[in-house]
């Protein structure tokens, strides 16, 4: 089965505070023919769409305009939501919590979104 078979319908929450790297995230999954929840460009609008929102997995920028990202992974983590962080620096920066939570290393491509949500999806179920 095809990446984009299998995630299809996907809803994927994205939290990206750069306006092109949060479109390009966007394109990437229409292309994956996934469903996008958001963007959230700011940590409450984040908040709100990880505590309301109907989503299936997230991507989360770790770091929103100088705030880290990491109440939106608690409250996902709480929700069973499964969630990848996206960021330049790998898990350098993430908490022990969340070491081994699947990381896509800034800039990526669109095979590697697939990749991390395939595994995210089969979290999911």
């Amino acid at each position: 089965m095809t990446d984009t078979a299998r995630l299809a319908g996907l809803r994927v929450l994205v939290v990206e505070d750069e306006m092109m790297v949060s479109m390009l995230i966007e394109d990437m999954l229409g292309d994956l023919r996934c469903v996008v929840v958001g963007p959230a460009a700011r940590l409450d609008e984040a908040l709100d769409l990880a505590r309301t929102g109907e989503l299936d997995c997230a991507v989360l920028d770790v770091n929103l305009g100088g705030q880290p990202i990491f109440p939106v992974a608690d409250l996902l983590r709480e929700r069973g939501k499964p969630f990848a962080f996206a960021t330049g620096y790998g898990d350098a920066g993430l908490r022990d919590v969340d070491k081994g939570t699947p990381v896509l290393q800034k800039p990526f491509r669109e095979g590697d979104l697939a990749r991390v949500l395939g595994e995210l999806r089969t979290a999911v179920g």
